[in-house]
């Protein structure tokens, strides 16, 4: 058990350090990006709300068919991919790379890796349940879809997608506060207190 475990660490290491060589260009912009998304500042949070409500604002006014707005995301990112490690060192400095920075760095690549593989874990269960219980994998995947087009039916697709990744990009942050483990743990305060009543009343 012992060895499972120091091999997994160690690849976990591995993975790790080939995630950081990888995206060493990217350094100073992912650690401007994480105090945001972490909120270190008051007025992050609605400057995240503003820059998403722009964005999608151009592209409802702009209306471009899928493969235009495609193209465009793609291009954007090869732009980014290109002259973001280019520019960055400029503009932030490297010379002024701290320890504190690199170790940040270093645990914001390895939370990419863990996310990573519990993503990888996730469709690895998925399989898995196909093949040891078909039935129940063909209800949920049946049922979890059937919820999902209702839902996209129902709402318009950008409004949709809006709120979706305005949701993602606060999330860290929510999380960072402890404002979701709040409202989870009234959530749970206030079914308890259901259930008490029920069996109250059965009594």
């Amino acid at each position: 058990m012992a060895e499972g475990d120091n091999r997994s660490t160690n690849l976990l290491a591995a993975e790790t350090a080939s995630l950081e060589e990888q995206l060493q260009g990217w350094g100073e912009v992912m650690l401007m990006t994480d105090k945001v998304l972490r909120w270190e500042r008051a007025w992050f949070p609605p400057a995240i709300m503003g820059v998403v409500s722009l964005v999608f604002l151009i592209i409802y006014y702009l209306d471009p068919s899928v493969l235009s707005g495609v193209s465009c995301f793609v291009m954007f990112l090869c732009l980014a991919d290109y002259l973001v490690p280019i520019l960055a060192p400029r503009i932030f400095g490297s010379n002024k790379w701290t320890t504190e920075q690199q170790q940040r760095f270093h645990e914001i690549c390895s939370n990419l890796v863990k996310s990573r593989r519990r993503a990888v874990g996730w469709w690895k269960r998925l399989f898995t349940l196909k093949e040891e219980k078909p039935k129940m994998y063909f209800m949920t995947m049946i049922i979890s879809l059937a919820a999902v087009a209702w839902v996209g039916q129902q709402v318009h697709n950008l409004l949709l997608t809006y709120l979706i990744v305005t949701f993602l990009l606060l999330l860290p942050g929510l999380n960072q506060h402890g404002i979701i483990s709040k409202y989870i743990g009234m959530a749970k305060r206030e079914i308890n207190k259901l259930l008490k009543q029920k069996e109250k009343k059965n009594e």
